[in-house]
């Protein structure tokens, strides 16, 4: 995973370096200043550097929203990615909408409903294609910017109180500030694109607004982007309210009375005997969205449900609340549900007896590594508790960042979510979350890769790398199969692949498997589904 930045302190003015009369430089350093916007044809090969922020690709984003063009950059300090979405004519808009978003990847790549990020995410992204002009900040910020395995062990502390503690005080109690998030980047990627317009911000968090302000941004006015708040979200969204952000939902229905399905336990960090590079830092729960609106409960679970009703006259009309449903291993059913036709039937459960199945959620637990070799966290998804002589579904799910936005066409979550569906369905499994971009060489290559491509300035991604010059694969997978062994109940596996063609491809993969000692019992091609 992309590293999250350190903590810093931000100039009192950053916008001080702006006011320099470039005149007064010496006629050596006027030509060295950054004065044109990457966005110009005759900036393409060009990378500007103004602060600590580079200037290193761009390319098309199409989203369900319209088409985007990411512009990508890098801090030189602390390394970490930021994107700029931009949408329209930027350079030359008077007033911009935008929204500095942190990045998320239990919702955004995940499936995870127990925040409201990928809502504001995707809403900020229609609000700005819908005003015509505007520029989306993606700052990899995870957790207020201290990083997946201090975000995970706050989620674990939160779970194990019975949401007693909020995030905020389990920040306190692990010795974190509130926030370590900074925005300096923002300024010096305006200053790239050449952006001189006034800002109208989407946000709840007055912070994210005096920041833009104090680092000599131009604020219109802000606009609040809310949601109705789910079971799962609820408390987290209360805790915010209570912090100081512009949220009214969170009072306008009752805290839920989640209970989970399993007990959280804190834990102190502790190295993983096999494989001792890696720190397990933390394990909770993850409620995850249902997929295609197939929801699975057990046979007890539907009987207290419904009472001595049967599900038979539930499936039959123009417009039933449940399309369809069958008996699937472990004693469980999987229902087909219709949102639309329960929820005209209204949400109360004692008035309704499907109107649990809305946020009934496939629940999996997040185990979270910290790897000292390369600095990233490493993430691990389980799902149920397979017993020795079975032979659980494993996914190795490789993401790319770009995909975490609403795009077009997605194959990547797409085939995340097709795994997610056999590993529910079989009742039990893993899907080993590897984050390294540009098949390992790092999001800057990907980004390269992509550009060269839409430029026709390389004909494939192999030869984009040789260009760059840096090897086809560098994922590691010999730590992936390392980490995963530690949570299977023996070396029988069901192994989730894209397609025949793409294992033999990865002859690395194929290798590391091999080494690894794992019996896969059965194949599930993704590919031949479709």
């Amino acid at each position: 995973m992309s590293k999250s930045p350190t903590a810093s302190t931000e100039p009192e003015s950053p916008a001080d370096r702006k006011n320099i009369d470039i005149n007064d430089l010496p006629e050596w350093l006027r030509t060295y200043s950054v004065d044109a916007s990457v966005l110009d044809e005759k900036e393409l090969n060009k990378h500007p550097v103004y602060g600590t922020t580079v200037f290193l690709a761009h390319t098309m984003v199409p989203t369900r929203f319209g088409d985007f063009r990411a512009c990508i950059f890098q801090d030189i300090i602390h390394k970490g990615y930021i994107i700029a979405l931009t949408f329209g004519d930027v350079k030359n808009a008077e007033i911009l909408h935008t929204r500095m978003h942190s990045s998320c990847v239990t919702s955004e790549t995940l499936g995870g409903c127990d925040c409201d990020c990928v809502q504001q995410l995707e809403g900020a992204m229609d609000k700005i294609a819908q005003s015509g002009h505007g520029v989306l900040f993606y700052l990899l910020q995870e957790g207020r910017g201290v990083g997946y395995s201090a975000k995970a062990r706050d989620r674990m502390l939160v779970q194990a109180s019975g949401d007693t503690l909020s995030t905020f005080d389990a920040y306190k109690t692990l010795g974190l500030k509130k926030d370590y998030r900074q925005y300096l980047n923002i300024s010096d990627i305006v200053h790239i694109l050449a952006i001189e317009a006034r800002w109208v911000v989407l946000t709840n968090n007055p912070d994210k607004v005096a920041a833009m302000e104090r680092n000599g941004m131009k604020v219109e006015r802000t606009e609040t982007i809310e949601y109705e708040p789910g079971p799962f979200n609820l408390f987290y969204l209360k805790s915010k309210k209570e912090s100081g952000h512009d949220l009214s939902r969170p009072n306008e229905i009752p805290l839920a009375d989640i209970k989970l399905p399993e007990s959280v336990v804190p834990f102190k960090p502790v190295r993983l005997e096999q494989a001792e590079r890696f720190i397990y830092m933390a394990s909770y729960l993850l409620p995850v969205r249902p997929i295609d609106d197939e929801i699975v409960l057990s046979y007890d679970a539907v009987r207290e449900m419904l009472g001595d009703s049967d599900l038979e006259p539930y499936t039959v009309g123009i417009n039933p609340m449940i399309r369809e449903f069958e008996s699937i291993r472990g004693n469980r059913l999987m229902l087909k549900i219709n949102p639309a036709a329960i929820e005209a039937k209204g949400k109360n459960p004692k008035e309704n007896p499907f109107a649990r199945l809305l946020y009934e959620p496939y629940w999996f637990r997040v185990h979270v590594y910290y790897d000292i070799v390369s600095g990233d966290d490493f993430v691990v998804l389980t799902h149920g508790s397979p017993k020795s002589y079975e032979s659980p579904i494993v996914r190795i799910q490789s993401e790319s960042i770009l995909n975490r936005f609403p795009v077009k066409v997605d194959d990547n979550k797409a085939k995340y979510n097709r795994a997610i569906q056999h590993i529910v369905r079989y009742g039990s499994g893993a899907v080993v979350l590897v984050y390294q971009d540009g098949r390992g060489a790092g999001f800057g290559a990907f980004s390269l890769d992509r550009m060269f491509l839409e430029q026709h300035r390389s004909l494939d991604t192999r030869e984009s790398y040789r260009k760059l010059g840096i090897p086809f694969d560098q994922r590691d997978y010999e730590c992936v199969f390392q980490v995963l062994k530690s949570h299977l109940p023996s070396l029988n596996i069901q192994m989730v692949m894209n397609s025949p063609n793409s294992l033999i491809q990865k002859n690395e993969y194929a290798q590391a498997l091999h080494r690894s000692g794992l019996n896969v019992v059965d194949w599930i091609f993704l590919e031949s589904e479709t």
